[in-house]
């Protein structure tokens, strides 16, 4: 009996021994499971989309662009009006400095070239009668001429600051 029993007692130890084989063999397949998992699964990078739901994401995509790129055009538009109104408000000012610049440069040249002539006209008045006269009128003549660039001038002056102020009527009128 002791005979049959330690044959049982082998045959059993060495079916756990087998099957003690078979858990860490099975393990050790199984252990990386998960990554292989992983590195075995299929992944989608690109996505294919049907053209009719593609027509509709533009589509939608347009509709909402379209009104802000109207507005942006539309601002853009009036600032550059805004700006062009600008350029002229300050080409027109700076036509009427200069034309002031210029009045001035030749009204102080000659008032003492007019001093010098009046004397100088006086001095011939003292003379013979028939030059004095003819120095009077030049006098009176030169004297006119002056008036009439003077005068031109304050047309031209009050032309431009009308024009200005039809800018700015305008401007105002735009703004609102």
């Amino acid at each position: 009996m002791a005979a049959s029993l330690s044959s049982s007692v082998t045959s059993l130890q060495s079916s756990l021994q087998l099957l003690d084989n078979s858990i860490t063999t099975l393990d050790s397949g199984v252990n990386d499971f998960p990554r292989l998992c992983k590195v075995l699964s299929t992944t989608r990078h690109f996505e294919l989309l049907p053209e009719p739901t593609l027509r509709e994401a533009q589509q939608s995509l347009l509709n909402e662009i379209t009104p802000s790129i109207a507005h942006l055009l539309k601002l853009s538009s009036n600032h550059v009006e805004k700006l062009a109104r600008r350029e002229q408000g300050l080409k027109a000012r700076c036509d009427l400095q200069e034309g002031r610049l210029s009045s001035k440069s030749e009204s102080r040249p000659s008032a003492p070239r007019a001093q010098t002539q009046s004397s100088a006209l006086r001095g011939r008045m003292a003379g013979p009668g028939s030059s004095g006269s003819a120095a009077s009128k030049a006098a009176e003549l030169k004297r006119l001429v002056q008036k009439k660039e003077r005068l031109k001038f304050a047309v031209d002056r009050l032309e431009l600051q009308s024009q200005q102020k039809q800018r700015q009527l305008r401007k105002s009128m735009a703004a609102q």
